[in-house]
């Protein structure tokens, strides 16, 4: 059950890369015409639906993780960068990406004209994928090495 979690939660990650960055740009490339289309509404929430779908992915494997679980019984290995990226700091990175980016449609949402809703998901879907870069375990950094790109 793990490793196909895994590789789905992997592979998902970059549909919500590429979600991430085509709703950003669409947001960029309408402020000038002030408009907001049903188009521009329905990616923003197809947008943060895999980030819902991933966390709830991402979920399932925290808590069946044998190593999350090893560093969670073992306060010694918090010490270690790794044990304490996957048992913390993926997570709470993550999860505040999210979350961000559901603040920032909710807000959007209740905006009337289109240049705010444009600059709303902007400002927070930007700074949500910030956020998940910063925490994706990439294979060039210590916590992701010989996890591969997918």
């Amino acid at each position: 059950m793990l490793v196909p979690l895994n590789h789905l939660h992997s592979a998902l990650r970059w549909v919500t890369l590429a979600l991430l960055l085509l709703t950003i740009f669409s947001s960029l490339r309408g402020m000038p015409s002030k408009t907001y289309t049903a188009g521009d509404r329905k990616l923003a929430l197809f947008t943060m639906i895999v980030l819902h779908l991933q966390l709830v992915i991402g979920l399932g494997l925290y808590f069946i993780s044998p190593s999350v679980k090893a560093a969670l019984a073992d306060p010694e290995k918090m010490a270690h960068a790794t044990s304490r990226f996957w048992a913390v700091e993926h997570l709470v990175g993550m999860v505040l990406a999210i979350l961000i980016a559901t603040v920032g449609y909710m807000r959007a949402k209740k905006t009337t004209d289109g240049w705010p809703r444009h600059r709303t998901i902007l400002f927070y879907y930007l700074l949500s994928l910030i956020i998940i870069l910063a925490t994706i375990p990439w294979p060039f950094r210590e916590v992701g090495a010989g996890r591969g790109w997918f």
